[in-house]
């Protein structure tokens, strides 16, 4: 059985978009895959394949779940990270597969020790510290009794990493609070060193401190929208416009692309109503094709009547009210329109896109929720 819709990811854009982030961290640092919300909606069986391909060894999660669907898709042993949520029963097996977490408090910490008093197994653990994003991570004033419990139960632990993360590096709106927050990180590391307490990696930025704040790339970075090839905004780009190459000014590359197909065309008469209620009256005598994609498949019920998908390698609008499982889309100035025919909701066709970008501003969504939000039974194809 066919479905509704399916999604392309470009090998060769990832490949990309990986030689440029290289290329930008230099040799000393590491590349963490960021593959949280099913890795940007791509996929994390995809993500975790091509990315092992080009040369990747480690990824970062959110859960415990997408934890375990790394470790069942990698075929190099790499490392896995989890930044968030995970439950104290969930320890003791993520001790024994040797993937390591966060610890922001003090429950988990002691959940952690005595997980890894029951392996026989230390646990690998990354120690988030609160800098001022003011979500997760210890307080300054915790310090002390966290070196205390570090030395107390030292046979239970490898530090693999001192973190934290930035309230907004991609915005300039938000600078001094970035910068306040590397000030903050820089006295939290001065204070471990001064106590001999070390850890493996040290590793603060996300996609946009990498591309904006040269000083976060650290041991690590922990690279999730710009590995999709999406810069985190576009005040991001901007600002990196002119440090681009000549020759390449968009060296970031989209690797999604949505499809769908026409499901039936319909001629309406001029002055008649398409769709539920009375959103859109014909203004002539029209062709609409409909196309089996809606709300519940993550095509947003605010493009009722203003977005835009690709037929016949042109851009024609939606009319009408997007319902849960289909949109209306006008083809009058179309020829030969008929069921089957390709419909581009994101990518490309003849000489036109329909950028990620773009349908998100249409939809009042940033990249990242669009990209989230596309369901996962949507299938989802690895192209060249």
């Amino acid at each position: 059985m066919q479905h509704t819709s399916y999604i392309e990811i470009s090998k060769s854009a990832y490949q990309k978009n990986i030689q440029f982030i290289k290329e930008e961290i230099g040799p000393k640092t590491q590349i963490s895959i960021v593959v949280k919300g099913n890795a940007y909606g791509h996929g994390i069986e995809n993500i975790v394949t091509m990315a092992e391909e080009n040369g990747i060894r480690h990824f970062s999660t959110f859960s415990a779940d997408e934890a375990l669907r790394v470790f069942l898709s990698s075929q190099n042993g790499s490392e896995i990270m989890i930044m968030g949520m995970l439950q104290d029963e969930d320890l003791v097996e993520l001790i024994l597969k040797g993937i390591s977490f966060y610890v922001f408090d003090f429950e988990r910490l002691e959940a952690a020790a005595n997980a890894a008093k029951i392996t026989g197994y230390k646990a690998k653990i990354h120690v988030e510290v609160e800098t001022g994003f003011h979500r997760t991570g210890f307080e300054w004033e915790e310090r002390k009794k966290l070196v205390k419990f570090f030395r107390d139960h030292s046979d239970y632990f490898e530090l693999k990493g001192l973190c934290t993360h930035y309230a907004g590096a991609e915005s300039i709106a938000n600078y001094v609070r970035v910068r306040n927050q590397i000030k903050q990180y820089k006295q939290f590391k001065k204070w471990f060193d001064s106590q001999n307490i070390t850890f493996d990696k040290y590793h603060t930025a996300c996609s946009a401190a990498t591309l904006l704040y040269p000083e976060t790339k650290m041991d690590m970075v922990r690279l999730g929208i710009a590995s999709y090839g999406f810069w985190p905004t576009q005040e991001t780009y901007m600002y990196r416009f002119q440090s681009l190459p000549d020759d390449n000014k968009n060296p970031l590359k989209r690797l999604i692309s949505w499809k769908s197909s026409v499901m039936h065309v319909k001629s309406v008469k001029m002055g008649e109503f398409i769709g539920y209620g009375s959103s859109y009256m014909a203004p002539r005598q029209m062709t609409i094709a409909l196309v089996p994609i809606g709300y519940g498949h993550g095509f947003s019920r605010i493009l009722s009547n203003q977005g835009k998908v690709l037929i016949s390698g042109v851009i024609v609008s939606v009319v009408g009210t997007v319902t849960m499982n289909s949109i209306a889309v006008d083809v009058t100035d179309l020829k030969n329109v008929k069921k089957g025919d390709e419909v581009v909701l994101i990518g490309s066709q003849g000489d036109n896109e329909i950028s990620v970008a773009s349908f998100g501003e249409s939809s009042q969504q940033v990249n990242y929720e669009l990209l989230t939000r596309l369901p996962q039974d949507i299938p989802r194809k690895v192209v060249d």
